[in-house]
């Protein structure tokens, strides 16, 4: 007989074991490679033993989090293989210390954490997805939307003050922006050849215009230049979080370090814009 709190801590292994159970046949239905298809499956295979082991000291069936299956499946399909499989691993470290507490329990616990430990490792060297191989053109296009428009963006609004002239003037700047940052990443991964110039420079072109959007928007909403500047940069903040979360987790990166310098570029160039866009006012006797 177990005790009443080490009968909890088991059905909660049992839970969490028979959840990535399901997670990993969901992520094996969704990746098109082989090998990665195959190395998912026998993985589900390996937690569904783990849940059967747990079940001999319950004697009890537990039901997955369905949630969490869908959220996993979710994220796989929308943020890639990928991340969705080191978000999950990431998380584990919880399971691990209640493995811990479960040592005594029996010889066998030693081999189910031997095959947790083994599973981060073999996922970690599994993927090679395309989003992720992708992901710093991406990030060249975010960086350079972010530092150069939110910069311009604050220069028009002290210069200009006309929402819909600042809007049509920094959409104009922005397209042209990114179809030369395009060109400038299909230049350079031609030249390296590490990978398809015709993707990267997409990849690099998409997130670009995809950034001038959300930063122009408030300009064709709100009245008050101002406010538009306030919410295009707290918009920008937004999407540096966002994507240098998704970054860290990817690709096992610091994401507070990351985060803070992304902010302080493009927080840095936007006040220094600002000052230009008074200064051009002033002497430029600008009245609109």
């Amino acid at each position: 007989m177990v005790s009443k709190e080490l009968r909890a801590r088991l059905l909660e292994s049992q839970r969490s074991e028979i959840t990535e159970y399901h997670i990993y046949r969901k992520l094996a239905s969704v990746t098109g490679d082989p090998g990665n298809r195959n190395v998912l499956e026998r993985i589900s295979d390996g937690e569904k033993d783990h849940y059967e082991y747990w079940k001999r000291f319950t004697g009890e069936d537990v039901a997955p989090s369905r949630m969490k299956v869908a959220l996993y499946y979710f994220l796989a399909r929308f943020l890639g293989l990928s991340f969705s499989l080191k978000l999950m691993e990431n998380g584990e470290g919880a399971a691990q210390v209640s493995y811990d507490r479960l040592r005594s329990l029996d010889a066998g616990v030693e081999k189910v954490i031997a095959d947790e430990e083994g599973h981060e490792k073999e996922l970690l060297a599994l993927i090679d997805e395309e989003k992720l191989k992708y992901a710093g053109s991406m990030v060249l296009g975010l960086n350079d939307a972010l530092v150069e428009l939110l910069g311009a963006l604050s220069g028009f609004t002290l210069a200009l003050r006309n929402t819909r002239l600042i809007a049509v003037v920094g959409l104009i700047t922005g397209i042209a922006a990114a179809m030369s940052m395009a060109g400038s990443e299909y230049l350079s991964s031609k030249e390296k050849g590490e990978k398809n110039p015709l993707k990267a420079s997409t990849y690099t072109g998409l997130a670009y215009i995809g950034t001038v959007i959300v930063l122009i928007a408030p300009y064709f909403v709100f009245g008050s230049p101002f406010a538009a500047l306030g919410a295009a940069v707290t918009f920008a903040v937004i999407i540096i979080f966002m994507f240098t979360f998704y970054i860290s987790v990817a690709k096992d990166m610091v994401f507070g370090a990351k985060f803070r310098e992304m902010v302080s570029i493009s927080l840095g160039v936007a006040a220094l814009s600002f000052l230009i866009g008074m200064v051009v006012r002033k002497y430029f006797n600008i009245d609109i």
